[in-house]
Formats: C-alpha cells, sequence, structure tokens
C-alpha cells in the first residue's frame, strides 16, 4: 500500500506546538526532522557507539504525518491549514507550507536486516538469527546476536575493541557489570568465556527484550544474566542493585563524555583486583578518560586502538596495595 506524505516546513522553535495541534485533530506519529544539536542531557543519555555529528542548526523543521489513501486526506489538511493559520496569529512558524508526496508502506522496524550478516571478531563468529552457519564455521564460537531495536551487533570498532578485552580476562567464574548493555553482546560474549553472572543495566528499555532474546537464541540458563532499566551514575537504587565490590569485571561501551562521570561510580562496583575495560572513546578524548580513570584510584594495564578509536583497561589495586 501507498502512504500519502504530507510535510509541513517550520522554525525548530514551533515544532512542539505544531505537533500538539496536530495531535489535536487527530495526527499522531508525527516524524520530525531538524539539525537541532544534541542537548547535554541527550548527549549524557546516549549510551551508543557512535555519537551522530550533523550538519550546523539552521532553524528549520520539517514535519511529516502519514495518511493511508482510504483516509478523507482533503478533508485533514484544511484542518492543518486551520490550525497553522491560527497558530500563525500568534507566533511565527515560517513558512508554514505544506507538501505532499507518496511513499511505500514499508516494515521500518526490520529494514535494518538486510545490512546486517555474519562477520568474525578473530576468533568469535557473530550470526544473526535469519542466517545459517557454514559448515567450516561450526567449531567456532557462536553468538547468535540479533539487535533489533536496542544497540549494538558487535560490528563497531568500540565493541569489537571491549570483545578482545573480555577474551584475554574472563575467567571461569567471572562476575560482569556491562554499563550501556544494548542487545546484550558483551554479557554474552563473557558468559560463553566462562563468566558466571552478568548484570547489565542501559537507559533504554528496548534492550531488556532484546537481551531477552538474544539470551534465548544462545542457550543462556535463566538467572545468570539479568538487566536493569536506569543510569547508575547518579542513582542509588540502581547502585544498590548492582552491588558495591561485587564484579570481577566492568565494561562500559559508552561515549567518552560519559564515562568521566561514570569511573568514579564503578570503581565502587569492583572488587579488589578487578578490571575495568572502557571504549566508545575518540583519540581526542582519550587522555581525558585516562585522567578520569586515574582520578577514580584505577590503575591503567593498557590501551587498545582500532581505527580512531580507543579502549582502556584498568586495574583497581588489591586491597593490599590500596592505601
Amino acid at each position: 500500500m501507498r502512504w500519502n506524505r504530507f510535510t509541513i516546513k517550520t522554525k525548530t522553535e514551533v515544532e512542539d506546538l505544531i505537533v500538539a495541534a496536530l495531535a489535536d485533530i487527530g495526527i499522531e506519529g508525527v516524524e520530525i526532522v531538524d539539525k537541532q544539536p544534541l542537548s547535554e542531557e541527550d548527549v549524557r543519555q546516549m549510551f551508543v557507539d557512535i555519537l551522530p555529528e550533523g550538519p550546523a542548526d539552521d532553524g528549520i523543521a520539517y514535519l511529516n504525518f502519514y495518511l493511508d489513501e482510504k483516509e478523507a486526506a482533503d478533508e485533514i489538511l484544511e484542518k492543518v491549514r486551520r490550525e497553522l493559520e491560527a497558530l500563525s496569529a500568534f507566533c511565527d512558524i515560517g513558512e508554514g507550507t505544506i507538501e505532499r508526496s507518496q511513499t511505500e508502506d514499508k516494515d521500518w522496524i526490520n529494514n535494518w536486516k538486510e545490512y546486517f550478516h555474519q562477520f568474525a571478531v578473530d576468533d568469535i563468529l557473530i550470526v544473526p538469527s535469519w542466517e545459517e552457519v557454514k559448515e567450516e564455521d561450526k567449531d567456532r564460537l557462536i553468538l547468535r546476536i540479533d539487535p533489533g531495536t536496542a544497540f549494538g551487533t558487535g560490528m563497531h570498532e568500540t565493541t569489537q575493541l571491549c570483545i578482545r578485552q573480555l577474551k584475554k580476562y574472563v575467567r571461569p567464574g567471572s562476575r560482569l557489570l556491562d554499563v550501556g548493555t544494548g542487545s546484550g553482546i558483551l554479557g554474552i560474549v563473557a558468559l560463553k568465556l566462562g563468566a558466571s553472572y552478568v548484570m547489565g543495566t542501559d537507559l533504554d528499555p528496548c534492550a531488556v527484550h532484546a537481551v531477552e532474546e538474544n539470551q534465548e537464541a544462545n542457550a543462556i540458563p535463566t538467572g545468570v544474566f539479568e538487566i536493569f532499566i536506569g543510569n547508575i551514575i547518579d542513582e542509588e537504587e540502581m547502585q544498590k542493585k548492582a552491588g558495591f565490590a561485587s564484579y570481577d569485571l566492568v565494561t562500559a561501551n559508552i561515549l567518552a563524555d560519559v564515562l568521566v562521570p561514570l569511573t568514579p561510580v564503578i570503581a565502587g562496583h569492583l572488587k579488589p583486583g578487578g578490571l575495568y575495560i572502557t571504549s566508545g572513546i575518540l583519540e581526542n578524548k582519550e587522555e581525558t578518560v585516562r585522567q578520569a580513570v586515574e582520578d577514580a584510584g584505577l590503575r591503567i594495564l593498557e590501551v587498545t586502538r582500532q581505527g580512531e578509536w580507543v579502549s582502556v583497561t584498568a586495574k583497581k589495586p588489591p586491597m593490599e596495595d590500596g592505601q
């Protein structure tokens, strides 16, 4: 089925007003396209591999809404024009023009699958659920990972840096805290390598479903991988759930600007002698993260690199060295 798409050209400062006005006449699910930079709060909450960088904000917003061919588009469009005219009487809505076009009915949730295929990180093969493992690969360590609407396929350099560090440092029975869990890939790698328990935290509720599906796909037993939604940096309840001095390893594949306030918190969750594996650090932020790690009383063991990305691995001093 084809859809009628209507695009309102307006100003970013009034986009919320127009979205509210559209909702009043029954139009929901409005798509906003603008060039507004991320707020400080957005940046703090983006537990992702890459920080999007866009063009400079030009103050223009495009608001898209969709009507199917059976809806009375002309009647609805007339209501929209009246709402825009009413708004323009007391605020500047810019051009306020409406452009009409058509678009195909697509499965936007699943379209990303055509770009994600099995690949290897050294001797670990990461395979999506819709692909078969080749006969020659069946003796490798296989991970079944579908990111779905949560972040983390393992394809990005930052995730691969963490995976290689987990291969190096996970021991049988290790307990792992994974901050910014996403699809759960790092926790599942750790469990496959012999860890006994993983606690994950994330800000995105979509991560819960993604982790549950990937646990099942990898035959991870119930109870050994738990995920909680919340911000461990400043939520005391989340910190209590994690437990203090409880983990042999902590992974944080997060932006450098989040690692800075996160690191002193994480130091409290590591056991004496525990390891802190960070990634998501651009080269020009390496010194900032190194300083945060050292200020938290951790000792840097090694720095690894892939492309323009950096991973810092540090150790919490054993009890006798921690004075």
